[in-house]
C-alpha cells in the first residue's frame, strides 16, 4: 500500500503540477515535492527569442503593416496587406513553436506550467487584433517570464507596459479628455472621436487583480482610466501627437519617464512609452485612495496598490487552487494560499511552495481534466519528443486551444465543464488516432506508457497495452484518447 501512495504522488507531481510523465521520469522522481521545490529554487525561466521574432523584425513587420494603406493602386494595396499579413502570422507561428517547444522538452515542467498559467490569467489574444498576433510570443517571454517566480506586481506592471497588453485592451489609443493632447485628438478607423478608454482599466480590476467581486465601482474604472491615460506604443501610435520619453530625473528629485522632445516618426522601435501630453491632468480616486497628478509614476502606484490589495490575494489564490487542486476548490486551501500571498505581498516563489505543500493537492480527489493545450503537450512528452513539429499548431486550433487565442480577456478555461464537451473528447479520439499512426514507424512499445498516468488496478487498460494480438498503433491511439490520460 505504501508504494502505491508513492507512485501516486510521483504521477500528481509529474502531472498534475507538471506538463506530462516521460518515458522513466516516475522513476527519477523519488521525492515529488522535493522535486518540484528544487525546480522552484532556481532562477527566471527565460526564453531566447526565435531568430524570426527579433524586436527588430517585430517592428518592421509592424511597419509594413500599418503602411500598406499608402500602396498605389488598390489590387497593389490588397497583395501588399496579404504579404504584411503572413510576416505577422509567420512571426507569431515561430513564437508559438518556441513556446510550445519549450514545455514538451524542460526538465523543469512544473515552472512551465506557472509561465502558462500566468499568460493566460494576464492573457492578451492574437485573435482580437491582428496587431497582437506578432507581439504576444515577447509578452509571455518578456513580461511574464521574467516575473513568473518574482513579485506579482512586478509581473503586472511589466503586463501593463506591454505593447500586447497596450494594443490589446486599447490603452495605447487612450487620451484623458481635459489633457493637451485631447483637444486635437483624431478619430479612429470608424469615425469615432477618440478619448478616454476604459478597457484595460475594467479589465485589470476585474480579470488581473481584484476579480469582479472585488469591491470596485464603475467610478473607479473611470479614475483608473485616466490615471493610465498616456501609457502607449512607441513606434506605433498615429493620429495624435507623439513625445518620446526619457528615463532620468524628475524636476523633484524622483527618477521615471520624463517627457522629452515631440517625435514625429512612427517608426521607430516598438516599445512602451509616456506621453505626457496624452495623460489626464488632476487628481484622481481609486478605491478611496487619492493620486496626485505624477505623470506615468500614479500608474506605477495605483497598480501596486491594486496588486496588494486583500480582494486580490484572495481572487488569485482561489484562481491557483483551482488550478492545482480542483475545480471545487478548498477553502481552507485558498485560505491559506490568499495568506501567503498577502503576507509575502505576492511573493510567487513562496506562493509556488506554498501549493506543493498544500495537503489537498495530494489528496486522492485532487484531479483535474486536462485542458487541450495540457493533453497535446502531456502526449508530446511521453514519448519523450526533442522538439515540436510544424503539424501541432493546427492541431492546437482544430483542439480549440490555440496558444495565446482567447475568446475573450478572461483567459481560456480551467474547468472540466468547459473541456469535457462530446466534440472536444471526438476531436481527441481522433488526433489520438493520427498521432499513433504517425508514431507507428518509431516501433513504439505501448507498455511503456503504463508507467506514465494513474491507472487504477484492475482496469482492463494494462492488459490491452501489453496485448501484442493488437497492433501497437492501435494500443496506443486507446491509451491517449482512453479515461487514464485525460486527467492530471
Amino acid at each position: 500500500m505504501g508504494s502505491e501512495v508513492i507512485m501516486n504522488a510521483t504521477h500528481r507531481a509529474l502531472n498534475g503540477f507538471g506538463l506530462g510523465a516521460r518515458a522513466g521520469d516516475t522513476r527519477l522522481v523519488s521525492e515529488p515535492r522535493a522535486w518540484l521545490r528544487a525546480q522552484v529554487q532556481g532562477g527566471p525561466p527565460l526564453l531566447a527569442a526565435p531568430a524570426e521574432a527579433s524586436p527588430a523584425a517585430i517592428a518592421e513587420a509592424l511597419h509594413a503593416f500599418r503602411a500598406v494603406g499608402q500602396a498605389a493602386g488598390q489590387q497593389d494595396q490588397q497583395q501588399a496587406r496579404q504579404q504584411a499579413r503572413r510576416r505577422l502570422v509567420q512571426i507569431a507561428a515561430a513564437e508559438s513553436h518556441a513556446a510550445l517547444a519549450q514545455r514538451v522538452t524542460s526538465d523543469r515542467p512544473f515552472v512551465e506550467r506557472l509561465v502558462a498559467f500566468w499568460s493566460n490569467h494576464l492573457c492578451v489574444s492574437t485573435g482580437a487584433k491582428v496587431l497582437v498576433a506578432p507581439l504576444a510570443g515577447s509578452y509571455e517571454r518578456d513580461a511574464i517570464r521574467p516575473h513568473v517566480l518574482g513579485r506579482f506586481e512586478d509581473m503586472v506592471l511589466a503586463s501593463a507596459r506591454h505593447p500586447a497588453m497596450l494594443v490589446y485592451l486599447d490603452n495605447f489609443q487612450s487620451i484623458g479628455p481635459n489633457s493637451r493632447g485631447g483637444q486635437f485628438s483624431g478619430r479612429g478607423s470608424r469615425g469615432q472621436k477618440r478619448g478616454l478608454n476604459e478597457n484595460y482599466a475594467r479589465e485589470l480590476l476585474e480579470l488581473h487583480t481584484l476579480g469582479v467581486d472585488g469591491g470596485y465601482t464603475q467610478q473607479d474604472v473611470q479614475e483608473l482610466a485616466k490615471i493610465l491615460t498616456g501609457w502607449t506604443v512607441a513606434g506605433l501610435v498615429r493620429g495624435a501627437p507623439q513625445v518620446t520619453a526619457q528615463r532620468g530625473h524628475k524636476p523633484n528629485g524622483r527618477t521615471g519617464t520624463t517627457p522629452a522632445t515631440a517625435d514625429p516618426d512612427r517608426n521607430g522601435p516598438i516599445g512602451f512609452t509616456f506621453q505626457t501630453l496624452l495623460h489626464e491632468p488632476g487628481t484622481k480616486t481609486v478605491l478611496g485612495v487619492k493620486y496626485g497628478d505624477d505623470g506615468e509614476e500614479e500608474g506605477e502606484r495605483v497598480i501596486r496598490a491594486l496588486c496588494r490589495h486583500p480582494s486580490t490575494s484572495r481572487f488569485v489564490a482561489t484562481k491557483l487552487v483551482t488550478h492545482f487542486v480542483g475545480d471545487q476548490p478548498p477553502a481552507a486551501a485558498v485560505d491559506r494560499i490568499a495568506r501567503v500571498f498577502r503576507d509575502t505581498h505576492g511573493d510567487l516563489r513562496v506562493v509556488s511552495l506554498a501549493l506543493v505543500d498544500l495537503d489537498d493537492a495530494w489528496s486522492e480527489g485532487a484531479r483535474k481534466f486536462r485542458t487541450p493545450q495540457d493533453w497535446l503537450v502531456a502526449t508530446l512528452r511521453a514519448f519523450n519528443a526533442t522538439d515540436v513539429s510544424e503539424a501541432v499548431l493546427p492541431l492546437l486550433r482544430q483542439l480549440r486551444h490555440p496558444l495565446w487565442s482567447p475568446q475573450s480577456p478572461k483567459g481560456f478555461g480551467d474547468t472540466t465543464q468547459e473541456w469535457a464537451d462530446p466534440d472536444s473528447l471526438l476531436n481527441r479520439a481522433e488526433l489520438a488516432r493520427t498521432i499513433a499512426r504517425r508514431l507507428r514507424v518509431q516501433r513504439v512499445d505501448p507498455r511503456g506508457l503504463v508507467d506514465l498516468v494513474e491507472i487504477p488496478s484492475g482496469d482492463p487498460l494494462r492488459g490491452f497495452l501489453a496485448d501484442n494480438s493488437i497492433p501497437a498503433d492501435e494500443r496506443v491511439a486507446l491509451a491517449l484518447a482512453g479515461p487514464a490520460f485525460q486527467w492530471r
